[in-house]
């Protein structure tokens, strides 16, 4: 059984930061890929961020230069780290992991992030 536990969201004005955490109960390196998605209320979800198990990232263009994606191996945790928030950053965040290409991927619970002044 592979938990991700997702933490770090909540309520911050526009212009703030947030950093999200995704602690996994197992190795990170069992992931070829770990990513952040976002689904906004009647909105599809949508990748954020991803890191690979080579350490390679990649960003959607809406956050690219403020928000950035970060691992810490010996916690197993995965990070998202948001600045210069906008309101149109509300929304859930969802952690995730696949194991493999053709596998199905791994979920957190999701975290509220809401960006209001």
């Amino acid at each position: 059984q592979v938990q991700l536990v997702e933490s770090g969201g909540g309520l911050v004005q526009p212009g703030g930061s947030l950093r999200l955490s995704c602690v996994v109960s197992t190795d990170i390196f069992r992931f070829y890929i770990m990513g952040w998605y976002r689904q906004a209320p009647g909105k599809q979800r949508e990748l954020v961020a991803s890191i690979t198990r080579g350490g390679s990232t990649n960003y959607a263009d809406s956050v690219k230069g403020r928000f950035t994606i970060s691992r810490d191996n010996a916690k197993n945790t995965v990070y998202l780290q948001m600045n210069s928030l906008k309101p149109e950053d509300t929304a859930v965040y969802y952690c995730s992991g696949n194991r493999g290409p053709s596998t199905a991927p791994y979920w957190g619970q999701g975290t509220q992030v809401t960006v209001s002044s």
